[in-house]
C-alpha cells in the first residue's frame, strides 16, 4: 500500500484532522512549561488537564465508565496511557524537547517486542530492521559528546538525565498503549478514550501525591488563573485532538495514519528550536533520521497499526 495520501478529495479532511492532532501534541510542551513557571508542576498539571477530559467523556458517554470497570484488560490501557502521559508531559517540561521527543519515538522498537509477546506476532526481517534502526538512532542521539574520541566504544549510550529517562519510559508505555488498543479494538471508542484520559489522572495523580508528600516536588498553590486558564484550554484541545484522531484514523489506511502522525516530531522539534527549548545538532539530525526511518518502516508492515492520542 503506498505511503501517499489517497488522491480522493474525501481524504483531505481526515488527513488535516490527523495533522491537527499531531500539532496539539507536538506543541503541548509549551503550555506545560508555562504552567510550571506559574508554580504548577507538570504532574499536577497533567492531573488537572486530564481530569477535565475525563469529566467531559463521563458526562457525554456514562456507559464508558461501566465498560472500563468491568473489563480488566482496559485497566492495562489505563496504566499504559497514564504512564505515557505522566512521563512525556514531565519530560518535555524539564528537558531538551527535541531529544525527549526523539527518544519517545523509539516506540517502533518497543512495539515489535510487545507485539511479539502479547499478540504473538512473528519477528520478521522487517521488524528486526526496525529494531536496528531505532537502537542505532538512539545511540547516536544519546552518545556523550565528550566520549566521541578514540575510546568511544567503551561508553554505552544511556539516558543521562531524568528528562531523557522519562522520554524512553514514555515511548515504552506508549507502545504498550498502542498494542492494547489493537488487542481491545472491539471495545467502544468511548471506553478506550475514557480509559486513556483517566489513566492520566490516576498515574500522574498517585505519582504527584507521593512526590509532593516526600518533598520532591512542590504542592499546587492556591487556584491561580495564570495556570488554571491554560489548563482548561489545553484540556479542551486534547479532547478536540482526540476526536480528530478518531475521525481521521477511521477514514484513512493505517499506514497513512502512522505517517501523518509522525508530523508530531516536526512540530515539536521546530517549535522547540524556535523557542529555545531544544538543540538541533548534527548528531540529533542523524539520530532522529534513523529513529523516524524505523517508524516509517513500521508503516509498511502488513499488520494494522493503531494510533493513539
Amino acid at each position: 500500500m503506498p505511503l501517499l495520501l489517497p488522491s480522493s478529495g474525501k481524504a483531505v479532511w481526515p488527513a488535516l484532522a490527523l495533522v491537527f492532532n499531531a500539532l496539539v501534541w507536538g506543541v503541548s510542551w509549551w503550555p506545560f512549561r508555562q504552567m510550571q513557571a506559574q508554580g504548577l508542576h507538570p504532574l499536577w498539571a497533567t492531573v488537572l488537564v486530564f481530569a477535565l477530559c475525563t469529566l467531559v467523556i463521563t458526562c457525554w458517554r456514562p456507559h464508558a465508565v461501566k465498560e472500563v470497570l468491568r473489563t480488566p484488560a482496559l485497566w492495562v490501557l489505563v496504566l499504559a496511557a497514564g504512564t505515557t502521559n505522566a512521563a512525556f508531559n514531565w519530560a518535555v517540561s524539564i528537558g531538551d524537547v527535541v531529544r525527549v521527543v526523539l527518544l519517545f519515538y523509539l516506540m517502533p522498537l518497543w512495539t515489535v517486542l510487545l507485539a511479539r509477546w502479547l499478540l504473538h506476532e512473528p519477528l520478521t526481517t522487517r521488524a528486526a530492521l526496525q529494531v536496528v534502526l531505532a537502537l542505532t538512532g538512539a545511540a547516536v542521539v544519546l552518545w556523550p559528546q565528550e566520549t566521541l574520541g578514540s575510546s568511544w566504544w567503551r561508553h554505552f549510550p544511556l539516558p543521562t538525565n531524568l528528562a531523557e529517562s522519562l522520554g524512553v519510559l514514555g515511548g515504552l508505555s506508549f507502545a504498550l498503549n498502542n498494542v492494547m488498543l489493537r488487542k481491545e479494538a472491539h471495545r467502544s471508542e468511548a471506553a478506550r478514550g475514557w480509559a486513556m484520559f483517566f489513566g492520566g489522572v490516576l498515574v500522574a495523580g498517585v505519582l504527584a501525591a507521593a512526590l509532593t508528600a516526600s518533598g520532591t516536588i512542590p504542592a499546587p498553590l492556591a487556584v491561580n488563573s495564570a495556570w488554571l486558564a491554560p489548563a482548561l484550554v489545553l484540556g479542551l484541545l486534547f479532547l478536540a485532538s482526540n476526536m480528530a484522531l478518531q475521525y481521521g484514523a477511521a477514514r484513512l489506511p493505517a499506514n497513512v495514519t502512522s505517517v501523518v502522525m509522525l508530523s508530531e516530531v516536526v512540530f515539536a522539534s521546530a517549535s522547540a528550536a524556535l523557542l529555545g527549548a531544544g538543540d538541533l545538532t548534527p548528531r540529533v539530525w542523524i539520530g532522529g533520521a534513523l529513529i523516524v526511518s524505523a517508524a516509517l518502516l513500521a508503516t509498511l508492515s502488513p499488520s494494522k497499526k493503531t494510533a493513539s492520542a
